[in-house]
């Protein structure tokens, strides 16, 4: 009786063990190739384009960073402090692009209300948010992925506070070039 109640608690465990292993994390890993997007997005640079492919970045390092919702708290703090930083990010052939539910309106009041000086592109429907395992419905969980010139997976963060994070990534940028 023992034994089998030794190998119910086992089977058990593995069960709850494998589950939640599996819903972790669905991100890409490192080294592996970056899912491709084309979005609709806002620059306030490129005031007339308005569609945004990755294969257009081929060639250059790309900080693709996911994010709930423009105007709140974590949001505006992430988002400022890649602005502060883009100019740093471009010495290294960076490009900043940050990615969320929020529609084309709603991402140019944001840049112009909070001067974000980047793309921000527009996933409704977290079709893209999801290749990079980064859909929390109805909103995209804060995630960020650097991206090499030929496309792969560099380094990634998974769950971001949003304090300092533009400063951390710059910083594993300097050290991948």
């Amino acid at each position: 009786m023992n034994s089998l109640f030794g190998l119910f608690v086992v089977f058990i465990s593995l069960f709850f063990n494998l589950n939640s292993v599996i819903a972790f994390d669905y991100a890409p890993e490192i080294g592996d190739l970056a899912p491709s997007f084309n979005l609709e997005g806002i620059n306030q640079s490129y005031k007339s384009k308005k569609i945004w492919d990755s294969d257009e970045l081929k060639g250059k390092w790309v900080v693709l960073y996911f994010y709930p919702k423009d105007f709140t708290a974590g949001c505006t703090l992430e988002a400022k402090g890649f602005s502060l930083l883009k100019n740093d990010f471009s010495k290294y052939n960076a490009e900043i692009i940050g990615i969320s539910a929020d529609n084309q309106d709603s991402h140019e009041s944001f840049c112009s209300e909070k001067s974000i000086n980047y793309t921000l592109l527009s996933d409704p429907n977290g079709t893209i948010s999801k290749k990079y395992g980064s859909w929390i419905p109805p909103f995209s969980d804060r995630n960020t992925f650097l991206i090499s010139p030929e496309g792969e997976i560099k380094y990634r963060w998974i769950s971001v506070l949003p304090i300092n994070h533009a400063k951390e990534v710059l910083n594993v940028l300097k050290k991948n070039i």
